[in-house]
């Protein structure tokens, strides 16, 4: 059986775990901490969270395992058929991930974690961000879906991500990057659904459980 290790507070391991539930894969998760022990390299050899187990071997980058997932478990598609509109799925997740999420992620140390980022940093990713952000109008349709009417890939990587580029952003800069779209309104609508609220849920246990092991 499809095996998904890593724990729930990490947006790109929830990413996978949504796209199990909606397509309805049968899988196991693992809990593993993003400890860098030698068990989690010799299957992440960057000690990278999420990893999954196949049957033919591990895997270990969020989206190779999302298109693994997609092309293993045909059943309930999150991809178009039409060759271009999967590439237009594929670009909106990249942007997401590369132009919005890994930028944010420098400022996550200050607005989440107690720490502080310098005020260079601040200003070159604020630019960025900015930057970033009015391109992203461009491709996302919030329609009511993140690429049209349907629930795809791109919402999975959406859900998990657009809401920490929102509030980082607010709490570091008082101005979240993203208020011209409607990213709050788009999350309360994927939230009522029943794979949303489990992850949703999970994600809540584990950071619980991590509280509670300081």
């Amino acid at each position: 059986m499809f095996k998904l290790c890593g724990f729930a507070l990490s947006n790109y391991h929830n990413k996978v775990k949504l796209a199990l539930l909606e397509k309805g894969v049968e899988f196991e998760e693992e809990l593993v901490w993003a400890d860098r022990s030698a068990a989690l390299m010799e299957k992440s050899p960057l000690g990278k969270i999420p990893y999954c187990e196949t049957e033919n071997g591990p895997l270990f980058e969020s989206q190779v395992i999302m298109e693994y997932i997609e092309d293993a478990y045909p059943q309930n598609p999150l991809l178009p058929a039409d060759p271009y509109q999967r590439g237009l799925q594929r670009e909106l997740i990249t942007f997401m991930e590369l132009h919005l999420e890994l930028v944010a992620r420098e400022l996550y140390g200050q607005a989440f974690f107690g720490g502080t980022v310098s005020d260079e940093t601040k200003e070159r990713v604020g630019k960025l961000l900015r930057r970033n952000a009015k391109a992203f109008g461009k491709l996302a349709k919030f329609g009511p879906y993140i690429a049209g009417d349907q629930f795809t890939m791109a919402d999975c990587a959406a859900l998990v991500h657009l809401p920490l580029v929102s509030m980082a952003s607010k709490i570091v800069y008082g101005e979240d990057v993203l208020a011209e779209y409607p990213v709050r309104e788009y999350t309360r609508m994927l939230g009522e659904r029943p794979t949303v609220q489990k992850v949703n849920a999970d994600r809540k246990a584990n950071e619980a459980l991590r509280k509670a092991m300081k």
